[in-house]
């Protein structure tokens, strides 16, 4: 068991790891990207990384506060369905509705890995092999269909 700040410290001490594994990779775009804190530049669009003790998960969040606008660009993104499992390589799971830990609801797409802790050095390359090949395929993905949401909301 893990004092409150040594659980902080490794935690802060892996996604620190993570942001100079992916620093020399560019975007789809040839640019420079902050692959932890990701910027999709359309305001309620987030991609998002999670670790913690039993499981790492990779999402893309809608998080809208009108349903009916969030569930627009859900639906516009089930549009580029097909497009999205061959970019990614895989089946994802796709939440029109989704309470997420602050009691928001919001629509999310996303991909769990169970089995993992954070806590423990032994999983972060396990970890970087998660994250990493599917943050560079969201990021190819967002690349080609991000016009489609600039121009949506």
């Amino acid at each position: 068991m893990y004092s409150k700040d040594e659980a902080a410290r490794l935690r802060q001490q892996f996604w620190i790891s993570f942001g100079q594994y992916m620093k020399p990779v560019p975007s789809a775009s040839g640019s420079t990207v902050h692959w932890i804190n990701y910027k999709t530049g359309v305001k309620n669009i987030f991609f998002k990384m999670d670790v913690d003790n039993k499981k790492a998960s990779i999402a893309i969040q809608l998080s809208h506060s009108d349903s009916d606008i969030r569930h627009l660009i859900f639906d516009q993104f089930e549009e580029f369905k097909l497009m999205f499992s061959n970019t990614v390589g895989e089946e994802w799971d796709w939440t029109r509705d989704f309470t997420d830990e602050y009691g928001k609801t919001i629509s999310q797409i996303s991909l769990t890995l169970t089995g993992v802790s954070i806590l423990n050095q032994k999983h972060w390359p396990e970890l970087i092999s998660f994250f990493k090949p599917r943050m560079i395929a969201l990021d190819d993905f967002w690349d080609n269909v991000k016009p489609v949401f600039e121009d949506l909301v």
